[in-house]
This record gives C-alpha cells, structure tokens and sequence, in this order.
C-alpha cells in the first residue's frame, strides 16, 4: 500500500506567475510528504506503508503550428513547440528555477495562446532528492535500517533520468506526450547532487556565465579579484563564494541567512567552483575542471540543467605551429575531437560550429585587454582549428601518426579539454567558446621546464583571466537573447531553454 498526500487536481491558468505558483504549491506539498515520512523514519516509527511523493508537471495542447513570421518576431531560438500535439515536463526545486520557468511559460503563453496545466505527476521524487541543503539525517541510520528504507521510498531509477531528450534519441510512445525540455525533474535534481559533490558549493550559488580552467593557477587569481571586488563597495558584485559555500559579502552588506553555515573544507573537492555573484544569477562562475576530458564532460553534463546562459574553456595548451610564441592566444574557430568520451552521445560527424556572439566578445575582449589591435592584435591572438586528445602523452605514440592527423586537421593548438567542453555545450543547447594560452611547443622543442612555467604563469594568467571576464561583461551587456543562437537547436526542438 502506498503512503501519498493529498491529491492535488491539475489546473489551468492563463498567466505565468498563477501557473508558477501552484507548482511551488504541489512541489512543497510533495517534498514536505517525503520530509516528514523521512524524520518519522529515521526517529523509529513505522510508517504505514510505501511512501511516495511525485514531481509537478506543466503541460500544454496545441492545434496550430507556430507560423514563420511569430518565430521571427521573437526573435528567440526556444519558446515554442515544433507542432500541434500535447507537450509535457515535469519540473523541480522552483525556488532555484523560479525566474527560469517563468520565462518559459510567459513564452508558451505568448507564442502559443494556449492555457498552462499544472498538475501532480506519476513520476516518483526519489527520497535522496528530498533532504534539504544541509540535513544529513539518513546518516544516524543503523545499517538494517538503512537497508529498509529501499522498501519504504522511491530510490533513484536512471530509467527515468537519460539524456535521450538531449542527445536526440527520444522515441515517443503511442499515447505519451511529447517533451517541453531537455531535462526530466529526476534527471535535473540528479545533477544538482552531483554538483554539490563534484564542486563543494551549492547549485544555488551558479552563475549564468560559466569560465572553466585547467590549472590552479587561474583560481588562484580568481579568488584574489574576488575578494577585491567584495572589498569595493562600488562593486557591481554582491558576493563571492568559495568551495564549502563560505560566503564572503560585498563592503557594506551585511550577512544574510545561512551565510553562517559555510566553513571551509578539510581537502578541495575534485573539481572546486568559485562564484562570483550578481543579482539574477548575472555573475561569473569559474570552475577547476582538472586535466582531462572525462572531467571536463562530467562537469558540462551537470551544470547543463543549469541552463546557463554561455560557459567558456579559459586553459593552457600546446601550440602547434612554430611560428607561435609562448604566451599568445588561441581563439578556437573548429575543433578535432579525439577526446572519445562524447563518441556515443554526439556521433563524430555531427559539426561543432564557432558562434558568431561568443568568437566576437572574445576577440573584442582581447583587443580592450591588451590594448593591441589590427595587425598587432593578429601577433598576439591566433584564430584555428584546435585538437583535443584524451592521451596526455601523445607526443610519445609510435609513428608519428598524431602529429600527422593533426597537420592535416589544420591544429593550430592542442588541449584535453577544449572540444570536450565545446561539444557539450553544443548537445546541450549551451553557447560556449575557447579561449587558449600557448604554454609550450613541443613538436619544436619548447617543452615546459620550472623556470620558464613560473615565469610564464605569472605574466600571462592574470591576463588571461581578465580577458574571459572581459568577454562575459561584453556578452551580458549586448544581452543574453543575441546568444541563444539557433544554429544550437535542432528542427523538431524542446519549447524550454
């Protein structure tokens, strides 16, 4: 027998705000059931049967296909379905997504004309999903209690929590509706968890606008102007988080509630996010992805239901051509993927395509910098194609047939990163760019030796990293509608974000 709250009916509304708050409404009723069956549980008592709570959704009927002329007018690329049918989501934690749904159904509402129904799903809210920020009770649990609770709440089922919507996959089934978004609740709240445990900070505290690196080095200067910009009380910054969610607050603001609960961790988890925060989510987040693509897909597969706004690979790499110096710029128009952790989810024929916006901003960027421009600029910044390889040490493979692929690829820099990040951000409907520091040659015997790094790292990181900052103030400021291009959705295209 199954242990549910009271039934919610759906609902129709005709207007974002009413349609958002009765999924806050079924959200809290629901989560607050598993909370409360949890507590009862782990206090000893016995409950009067499975419990299960489920995800609201949001569903809408259309009998018309949006015309060319409306999609035009808009002037977006999402914000409407490919067809007439019955399209449906199931959606969660709308306190975190609160200004995000909105936008979606005032769009769905605006393009479509058709009313919002907002009801309780069939789709389980696995009890793991349910605990809030800082409870930990199931850890007081006696190992045979800890084994019951598989008996007494819905665990999480990875059926439910693919990546099909993404990857194009998805088949519909006779009677089943098709999808608002790329993401399911479940598949959603799986990754929030993940980012918790992959970068030490709360999902709540992600910025729209997303910088990843591969060395430390750049973090370290990103937590040094940090603290600089909270220390000016001018600054367009409101606070600048840490792994462990210690908040630092901008000169004269004072704390807020559950800045208190932040304390530094013990050792840096594996892939350490620093925020720095601006109303609305406006900010940066800069994010130490390590060396690697695995890193690098696990880390854009979770801030992807984020749906940021633009994320961008800030890294060192190899240079390639010997007419490149140590120190200049690699702006990535083309990538060579020999990652491979992407073969099964974006087939290797499928093009990644340079976006117009973010090749743009990053160009401008690295002009206002370094104050170079026209020829000059061409001396300090290169424009191509660059490789990423999952073999740290290709250079020692037998033949020479890396060096091969790449002169006929046309690389003009290699990482381990780059396409990796690009590639995702493509499947994932995410604007992305790649902006590289040549940090060695080793195909003309420039290899990174201690004293030519440290002075390398000192002269060029701060640079760099302004540069990317540069980028996204440019990016915000020419708005975020121009970035979500439609050379990243496909003909039969999700209506959400």
């Amino acid at each position: 027998m199954s242990y549910l709250p009271p039934f919610i009916a759906p609902t129709r509304y005709s207007d974002a705000d009413s349609a958002l708050a009765q999924v806050q409404t079924i959200y809290s009723q629901q989560i607050g059931h598993l909370r409360d069956a949890m507590q009862r549980f782990v206090a000893g008592e016995e409950l009067p049967g499975h419990v299960r709570a489920c995800y609201p959704f949001v569903r809408i009927h259309t009998d018309t296909v949006l015309r060319q002329n409306a999609l035009e007018n808009s002037g977006l690329s999402y914000g409407f379905v490919a067809g007439a049918g019955r399209f449906e989501t199931t959606l969660t934690r709308p306190d975190l997504y609160a200004t995000y749904y909105l936008e979606q159904f005032r769009l769905l509402r605006q393009n479509h004309g058709v009313e919002l129904e907002v009801g309780t799903s069939t789709q389980p809210i696995p009890v793991h999903f349910s605990f809030a920020e800082h409870d930990h009770i199931e850890g007081t649990l006696s190992p045979e209690r800890r084994a019951l609770m598989r008996d007494l709440f819905d665990l999480p089922d990875l059926a439910a929590m693919d990546d099909g919507i993404a990857n194009g996959t998805w088949k519909q089934r006779p009677g089943e509706p098709q999808p608002l978004a790329l993401f399911t609740a479940a598949r959603v709240d799986y990754s929030l968890h993940r980012l918790r445990h992959y970068t030490g900070t709360a999902p709540d505290w992600f910025q729209n606008f997303v910088l990843f690196t591969n060395y430390q080095f750049y973090i370290d200067e990103f937590v040094r102007l940090g603290h600089e910009e909270m220390a000016n009380p001018a600054s367009d910054y409101a606070a600048f988080i840490e792994p462990g969610n210690v908040v630092t607050r901008r000169s004269g603001m004072g704390p807020e509630a559950g800045d208190s609960l932040g304390a530094v961790p013990s050792r840096l988890p594996q892939m350490p996010a620093y925020h720095l925060c601006r109303p609305n989510h406006g900010g940066i987040t800069m994010v130490n992805i390590g060396v690697g693509p695995a890193n690098a897909k696990t880390i854009t597969d979770h801030i992807a239901v984020l749906r940021p706004h633009a994320w961008m690979m800030l890294g060192h790499c190899a240079g390639l051509r010997n007419s490149q110096r140590l120190g200049d710029y690699v702006l990535a128009h083309a990538y060579v993927r020999e990652d491979h952790v992407l073969d099964e989810e974006l087939p290797l024929w499928v093009p990644i395509p340079a976006l117009a916006e973010i090749q743009l901003a990053l160009e401008r960027a690295v002009a206002d910098v370094t104050q170079c421009k026209g020829a000059d600029l061409k001396r300090v910044m290169r424009t191509g194609t660059v490789a990423s390889t999952d073999n740290r040490n290709w250079e020692l493979l037998p033949g020479n047939m890396p060096q091969r692929r790449f002169s006929q690829s046309r690389a003009v820099a290699l990482d381990m990163e780059s396409a990796t990040i690009a590639a995702n951000g493509f499947r994932f409907r995410v604007p992305y760019g790649t902006l590289l520091c040549v940090s060695d040659k080793p195909l003309h015997g420039e290899i990174k030796l201690p004293g030519m790094a440290d002075r390398f790292y000192r002269e060029r990181v701060d640079q760099h990293l302004r540069i990317g900052m540069r980028a996204i103030e440019i990016l915000r400021a020419e708005g975020t509608q121009r970035l979500h291009s439609r050379k990243l959705r496909s003909f039969d295209e999700v209506a959400f974000q």
